[in-house]
C-alpha cells in the first residue's frame, strides 16, 4: 500500500471516527438537555441544547468531507459505539456529573482531532484540515467555559 493510500485511508477512519463521535455526544447532550434539573436547569438546558445543535453541524459537515474525498461516512448507532471511545450517558447524573463528563469528552475529542488534522495536512489537504481545525477551536472554547462552570 503505497504511502498516499495509507494516509488517505487513516484520515478516513479518522473522520468516520470524528462522525461518530459527535452524534455520540449528540445523543448525549440530548439525554443531558433533557434530564438536567435543580437551580442550574435554564442555564445547561440552554448550553446543551445549543451544543447538540453543533454537533449534529459537525455530523453533516464530516460526513459531507469525507464523502467529498472518497470515504463512506459510518451512519448507524452500532458503528458509532464501535469506532468513538465515548460512551453514552448512563443516566442520574447530577448538573455537576453532566458538565464533568462533557469535560472529558471535549478532551478525548480535541485530542483526536490533532491527529486527524496532522493526517490532513500530511495529504495537504487544506479544506479538511481547515474543518477540524475550527471544530477543534470549538471544542476547546467549550471545554474552557464548561471548566469555568465546575470551578
Amino acid at each position: 500500500m503505497s504511502t498516499h493510500v495509507k494516509n488517505q485511508t487513516e484520515l478516513h477512519a479518522a473522520l468516520n471516527r470524528q462522525t461518530a463521535n459527535w452524534s455520540l455526544l449528540g445523543v448525549k447532550l440530548h439525554h443531558y438537555h433533557w434530564y438536567v434539573s435543580g437551580a442550574q436547569f435554564f442555564t445547561l438546558h440552554a448550553k446543551f441544547e445549543e451544543l447538540y445543535t453543533e454537533a449534529a453541524t459537525y455530523v453533516d459537515d464530516l460526513a459531507e468531507r469525507l464523502l467529498a474525498i472518497g470515504g463512506k461516512p459510518a451512519s448507524t448507532m452500532t458503528q458509532y459505539l464501535a469506532l468513538s471511545e465515548l460512551k453514552e450517558a448512563a443516566g442520574g447524573e447530577s448538573p455537576k456529573e453532566m458538565v464533568a463528563q462533557l469535560v472529558k469528552d471535549f478532551a478525548l475529542v480535541s485530542e483526536e482531532l490533532k491527529s486527524a488534522i496532522t493526517a490532513a495536512e500530511e495529504l495537504s489537504d487544506q479544506p479538511t484540515a481547515d474543518l477540524l481545525i475550527g471544530i477543534r477551536s470549538s471544542v476547546e472554547k467549550h471545554a474552557w467555559m464548561l471548566n469555568a462552570y465546575l470551578a
